[in-house]
């Protein structure tokens, strides 16, 4: 039996790993049960979809800095304590600032 589906002509590609790299690539052979040739393959796509991207990484934060804009009721801690808002939980409580000992 045929099959219709035409072969891919691969290249062998020889390539040196330090001992660190090696292992890190077995182990990720042994987890996902892909060969390490694909696994290479993969890292390499993911790398030039990274790398060879019409946008820089990073892009997309000037699209979303000023987007709750100028409301008065945006608390003036939001950067500080942003989880809390945005997961309702209890704020820490405000201490007051320690006022310093006048030294005569």
């Amino acid at each position: 039996m045929f099959n219709s589906m035409p072969r891919r002509v691969r290249e062998p590609v020889q390539v040196y790993l330090d001992p660190g790299d090696r292992d890190l690539l077995e182990s990720l052979a042994r987890r996902t049960g892909l060969s390490r040739a694909e696994l290479l393959r993969r890292g390499l796509r993911q790398l030039g979809v990274r790398q060879l991207a019409e946008q820089a990484p990073g892009w997309s934060l000037n699209a979303l800095t000023g987007s709750l804009g100028h409301a008065a009721d945006l608390p003036a801690d939001l950067a500080a304590h942003h989880d809390a808002y945005l997961y309702g939980e209890r704020l820490p409580a405000r201490r007051k600032p320690a006022r310093k000992k006048d030294r005569r």
